[in-house]
C-alpha cells in the first residue's frame, strides 16, 4: 500500500480520487509540531548551542501524530506531499522527522494545482526534501520566535501594547509614520480654470510658454477678467496608445484587486481562494479550480499558455492573441511555482456558478479573467490632444477613443473613456463660450492605508511574504494597534505608543530595509549560499543586548487610575490589562489582591431557539470570541459559531446561520442563494 500525505483533509478528499486502489490519501491538519516554550526566555531554542531549536507536538496533535505513524507502519510508501513553498517543505520535514520515516521509503512529491494530470504528473518527479528550504524556513520561524517573544514581554511590562513581530511591527511603523504626516501636514489653497463647451471641457494649464499655478480667488478672478469668449484651435494632435493587460494575479495583487473591487478583507480571500484551490465539487468529478495562491511569480506553465492561445483564437479569433507576461522584479522572487491562474481555461465561470457559493464565484471570476487577459492582444487607443489660445492662455482637452478592444473585451479595467469631436471638420478654427468654471482647491495629505494599500506597499519595499499579509493584516486589528475605520487603518493610541517605544530602542532593526535584506537573507539560505545558524547568531549578537537595554531603561508606563480606592486597602483602583481583557484592581498589587466584579452587562438576545423556544443569546468563551447558545443552558445546549437568523433549514431543520453576509445551515451543506 502507497501513502499519501497532505496538509488539508479537503484536499486529501480530493486527491484519493485521482488515485488507484494502490494508494491511501491521509491529512496531518497542517503542522505537526512548533517550537517548544522551554529553555532560555522559553524560546525553545539553544541560542548557546549553536541555535539547535526543540520541537514539540503542537497542542491537541498528539491524536493526528498516532494516527499518522500507525498509517506509514501500514505503509510499503510513503509520499509527502505537502504545499509547494517552503512551509509546506518544511511541514514535509517535521512529518519525516516526528513519524521515523526512513530516507528509503518515502519520496517528496509537489504539484501547483490539484488535477488529475498535474497529481498523476507529480509522481513522475518525485525527490527527496529540500534541506536548503527547511533550514531557511526553520530559520523565519527562529527569528520570528525570538523577537517576538523578547519584544512581546517587553512591551507587555512596559507599555500597553499586547505583541511585536518582525513583520507586524514594520506594518505598524509605515501606519504610524503616515499618521505623523498627516498631522503635520500644511495644507495649500489653489484654484483651477476650466473652459465649458457643449459637449466637451478645457483647462488651464499655461500662460505663454510657462506653467500656470493659481494661488487664490484674487489671481483666479483676476485671469477670468483677462478672457475673451472666443478660443482658438493653436493645435490638435493624434497619437496611437497601445494599452497592455495586466499579469496574472500574484498572491499581494488578488488581495488588493479582492478588497477594492469585491469589498473581501485579505483574510477572507485567502479562506475562499484555499477552498478553490483543494477541491470543488462541480458536479462531474471534485477538481482544484485554481493554481496554488500563494505566489508571488507571475510564470504561466507552457500547457496553459498554449491551451488559453487556443481558447482565444476560437472564442475571439486571432487578431487576439497576445504574449507571455515577464516579471521586470527579480528581487524576493521565489519563481519555484505559478501564478494564481484557473487549473483550466475550458472550465469558463459561468459554466460552473451553479457549485460555487456567491463569494466563491465572483473571486474565481475575478481569477479566471485576468489570467485570461494576460495572454490577450493589447488594446489599442486613439488619443486626441486639443490646445486652445485666448489671450496668451492656453487651454488643453484631451479624449480618448478606442480602435481595437483587445483585452478589454474580456477586462474591464474601469477606465471612463472620452470622446472629444471631430475638430479637423469644422468651418472654422475659432469656437466660442463665454461659461467659465472656476473652482477652489486644496491640497490633500497623503492618504491613510487601506488593506490593499498597505499589502502593496509592503510587497513595494519587499517586507514579508505572499503567506505573511492576511496575517500580518488581521494581527494589527486584533492586538488593538490600529483600527479600520471607512476601510483606512488609522493607529490607535497604544499602536503608537508602541512603535514609539520600539522605535527608541529597535530602529536599527524594526525598519523596512533591515526586514527587506532579512527577506533576502533567508532566500539566499535556500539557494546555500549563507549558512542558516551565522545569521541567527549574527542577528542575536546584536538584538540580545539591546533588548537586555530596553528592559532597564525602558519608562514603564504606569496603569491608568479609575479615580476609585480600594475597598481593602484604600489604595488607588487602576484599569489593567489581562489575558482574557481590561479589569480592575488595587494600585498595591501583588501586596493586596483585590480584583473588582463587574456588572454583568444584560445578554444580547438574536432569536428564537427552534428545539425549545428560548432564546439565543449572545455569549463569549473564555478567551472572549463570541459564540451563540440558548439561555435555557443547560437543559438546552443548542450553540453555534456563526449568527443563527432563526429560521429553519428546508432541508435538514438545522437553524439557518450568517456568515460573510451568506445564508448557509449550521448542519448540512445547504446555502440560500
Amino acid at each position: 500500500m502507497n501513502l499519501v500525505i497532505v496538509e488539508s483533509p479537503a484536499k486529501s478528499k480530493t486527491i484519493e480520487k485521482y488515485l488507484g486502489s494502490d494508494f491511501k490519501v491521509v491529512s496531518s491538519k497542517g503542522h505537526i509540531r512548533d517550537l517548544a516554550t522551554k529553555g532560555k526566555f522559553g524560546l525553545g531554542v539553544d541560542v548557546d548551542n549553536d541555535f539547535a531549536p526543540t520541537y514539540i507536538p503542537i497542542k491537541g496533535k498528539n491524536k493526528d501524530i498516532a494516527m499518522l505513524k500507525k498509517e506509514v507502519k501500514a505503509s510499503d510508501k510513503i509520499y509527502l506531499a505537502t504545499d509547494p513553498d517552503r512551509e509546506g517543505e518544511a511541514i514535509s520535514w517535521h512529518l519525516k522527522d516526528a513519524l521515523d520515516i526512513k530516507d528509503d521509503k518515502y519520496e517528496r512529491i509537489v504539484f501547483n494545482e490539484i488535477t488529475k494530470d498535474a497529481i498523476l504528473n507529480s509522481f513522475s518527479k518525485a525527490r527527496k526534501i529540500d534541506d536548503l528550504m527547511v533550514r531557511s524556513q526553520e530559520t523565519r520561524r527562529i527569528l520570528d520566535r525570538i523577537i517576538g517573544f523578547r519584544l512581546s514581554k517587553l512591551m507587555q511590562s512596559k507599555t500597553g501594547g499586547k505583541s511585536a513581530g518582525r513583520v507586524q511591527s514594520v506594518a505598524l511603523k509605515l501606519i504610524c509614520d503616515r499618521e505623523e504626516e498627516i498631522k503635520n501636514f500644511i495644507s495649500e489653497e489653489y484654484w483651477t480654470i476650466d473652459a465649458l463647451f457643449p459637449d466637451f471641457k478645457a483647462s488651464l494649464f499655461k500662460y505663454k510658454d510657462k506653467k500656470i499655478e493659481i494661488k487664490d480667488e484674487i489671481e483666479a478672478n483676476k485671469i477670468k477678467d483677462a478672457l475673451s469668449n472666443t478660443y482658438e484651435i493653436e493645435g490638435i494632435e493624434e497619437k496611437d496608445k497601445k494599452k497592455q493587460s495586466k499579469p496574472p494575479y500574484i498572491t499581494s495583487t488578488l488581495q488588493q484587486d479582492a478588497i477594492n473591487k469585491l469589498n473581501f478583507s485579505s483574510k477572507k480571500t485567502m479562506q475562499i481562494a484555499q477552498k478553490l484551490y483543494e477541491g470543488v465539487n462541480i458536479g462531474s468529478e471534485t477538481v482544484g479550480l485554481i493554481t496554488y495562491m500563494r505566489t508571488d511569480s507571475i510564470r504561466l506553465s507552457n500547457e496553459f499558455i498554449s491551451a488559453t492561445y487556443k481558447y482565444i483564437e476560437e472564442n475571439f479569433g486571432k487578431e487576439y492573441v497576445g504574449s507571455v507576461k515577464v516579471s521586470k522584479k527579480t528581487d524576493n522572487v521565489q519563481d519555484a511555482h505559478e501564478a494564481i491562474r484557473p487549473s483550466s481555461i475550458l472550465r469558463e465561470p459561468d459554466k460552473i456558478k451553479e457549485y460555487l457559493s456567491t463569494d466563491e464565484y465572483k473571486l474565481y471570476s475575478l481569477i479566471y479573467n485576468r489570467a485570461l487577459a494576460s495572454l490577450m492582444k493589447e488594446a489599442k487607443q486613439k488619443v486626441t490632444t486639443l490646445t486652445l489660445n485666448n489671450n496668451d492662455y492656453k487651454f488643453k482637452a484631451s479624449g480618448t477613443v478606442t480602435v481595437f478592444d483587445g483585452y478589454l473585451k474580456v477586462y474591464n479595467d474601469e477606465e471612463k473613456e472620452e470622446k472629444l469631436p471631430d475638430f479637423k471638420s469644422y468651418k472654422s478654427s475659432i469656437l466660442v463660450t463665454d461659461k467659465l468654471d472656476l473652482k477652489q482647491h486644496f491640497t490633500e495629505p497623503p492618504a491613510r492605508y487601506t488593506e490593499a494599500k498597505l499589502i502593496k506597499e509592503m510587497e513595494d519595499l519587499g517586507i514579508g511574504r505572499p503567506s505573511t499579509y492576511a496575517q500580518t493584516m488581521s494581527t494589527l486589528t486584533q492586538r488593538g494597534y490600529a483600527k479600520l475605520i471607512e476601510k483606512k487603518f488609522h493607529p490607535t493610541e497604544i499602536g503608537i505608543e508602541t512603535n514609539n517605544k520600539l522605535q527608541e530602542f529597535f530602529s536599527n532593526l524594526i525598519n523596512v530595509k533591515y526586514t527587506a535584506q532579512m527577506e533576502t537573507d533567508l532566500d539566499e539560505i535556500a539557494d546555500g549560499k549563507i549558512i542558516w545558524n551565522e545569521l541567527l547568531k549574527e542577528f542575536y549578537k546584536e538584538f540580545e543586548p539591546m533588548v537586555e537595554e530596553a528592559f532597564d531603561k525602558m519608562e514603564k508606563k504606569e496603569p491608568e487610575k479609575t479615580g476609585e480606592k480600594c475597598p481593602e486597602c484604600g489604595n488607588n483602583l487602576v484599569i489593567r490589562k489581562g489575558k482574557f481583557g481590561e479589569f480592575v484592581s488595587c494600585a498595591g498589587y501583588p501586596e493586596c489582591k483585590y480584583i473588582k466584579k463587574e456588572a454583568k452587562a444584560p445578554a444580547i438576545e438574536v432569536c428564537d431557539c427552534i428545539k425549545c423556544g428560548h432564546k439565543i443569546v449572545e455569549r463569549k468563551t473564555k478567551k472572549g470570541t463570541t459564540f451563540y447558545g440558548c439561555s435555557n443552558f443547560p437543559k438546552c445546549k443548542e450553540a453555534y459559531w456563526d449568527k443563527p437568523i432563526g429560521r429553519n433549514c428546508p432541508e435538514c431543520n438545522s437553524m439557518l446561520v450568517e456568515k460573510d453576509n451568506e445564508i448557509k445551515c449550521s448542519g448540512c451543506d445547504y446555502k440560500e442563494v
